[in-house]
């Protein structure tokens, strides 16, 4: 018994009968960013936020002991003020991705800074090259998505 496979060569959704915004969000790139903007949301809001409780982990052990030579603020307190400026950095980008996108992915490469200055934690170092890199994708991402409207390019 044989069967013939027809193929419709129709979109399953016109363009024509579909909204702009629901054309946007059918867009790769488009997805993307929302995923890069809902995790540098997250992110940097929860291990900001941990900076006071140590749930997840004892922050105070990423910090090289310069920091607190040069500020003269030792490394807990130095770690709360870091946990409120990842707080900002995190509603910022919620906001405005476009330049928080920046200044997340400049604060990440601070950090990758420290975590050199610290042995044993190179690999972690390697992890947040990463985000940062995300970081810097996600703000060239909103010069084109972050008004949210389709055809809308940002200057």
């Amino acid at each position: 018994m044989e069967h013939e496979l027809r193929i419709d060569p129709r979109p399953a959704v016109s363009r024509e009968s579909t909204s702009p915004a629901t054309i946007l969000r059918q867009e790769p790139a488009y997805q993307a960013f929302r995923m890069l903007q809902a995790g540098f949301i997250a992110a940097p809001i929860l291990a900001g936020a941990d900076k006071f409780f140590h749930l997840l982990t004892n922050w105070d052990q990423y910090l090289t002991p310069l920091v607190p030579r040069i500020t003269h603020i030792p490394a807990h307190p130095f770690m709360m003020i870091v946990g409120v400026i990842e707080i900002v950095a995190g509603i910022g980008v919620a906001l405005k991705p476009r330049w928080f996108g920046y200044v997340v992915s400049a604060w990440l490469a601070g950090i990758i800074l420290n975590l050199l200055l610290l042995p044993g934690y190179y690999d972690v170092a390697l992890r947040d090259l990463g985000l940062s890199i995300g970081a810097l994708a996600l703000a060239r991402l909103a010069t084109r998505y972050e008004s949210g409207r389709p055809g809308t390019q940002l200057r």
